[in-house]
């Protein structure tokens, strides 16, 4: 079985992009690349088709993870069929999600910290300006989220 997950932010531009390109270089790491699909996406549309944020590429290059290709895309009611975890980076996102879904009937929608022991939203280095701390938040949910689906 494969396992489908959309990572969610705002923009699409630093905090899902991280997500999904940690989740994927975690997937890789464990040799089970073939049991996932991971991509991300934004809730609005002010990023689109823009390249991963300077910052956030460079702290994951700094891990040796690549996002070369990536840009920014917009979730779309499709993709709730499509993935079977959305997964939000704060509550706006989530709230927003359930917006452009039209709810969440089959709980789908969930935080990224909710796996990990401190639940509550992922530090959003746009305001902030600290890629670090948006780093471990995001390396240490999607180490919880891949423990759980093991």
């Amino acid at each position: 079985m494969k396992h489908k997950i959309l990572f969610v932010c705002h923009g699409n531009i630093c905090r899902s992009p991280m997500a999904e390109f940690v989740m994927k270089d975690l997937v890789k790491k464990a040799g089970r690349e073939d049991e996932f699909l991971i991509e991300s996406a934004a809730t609005s549309t002010e990023e689109i088709g823009n390249s991963v944020y300077p910052p956030a590429r460079r702290k994951l290059a700094e891990h040796q993870i690549t996002c070369q290709g990536k840009t920014a895309r917009q979730m779309t009611r499709m993709d709730y069929q499509r993935f079977d975890l959305l997964i939000g980076m704060d509550t706006w996102n989530i709230r927003n999600m359930r917006n452009i879904c039209g709810g969440d009937p089959e709980n789908k929608i969930v935080m990224l910290m909710d796996y990990t022991h401190r639940p509550g939203d992922v530090a959003d280095p746009w305001y902030t300006g600290d890629f670090e701390a948006t780093w471990r938040d995001v390396l240490e949910g999607c180490e919880a989220l891949l423990n759980e689906l093991e």
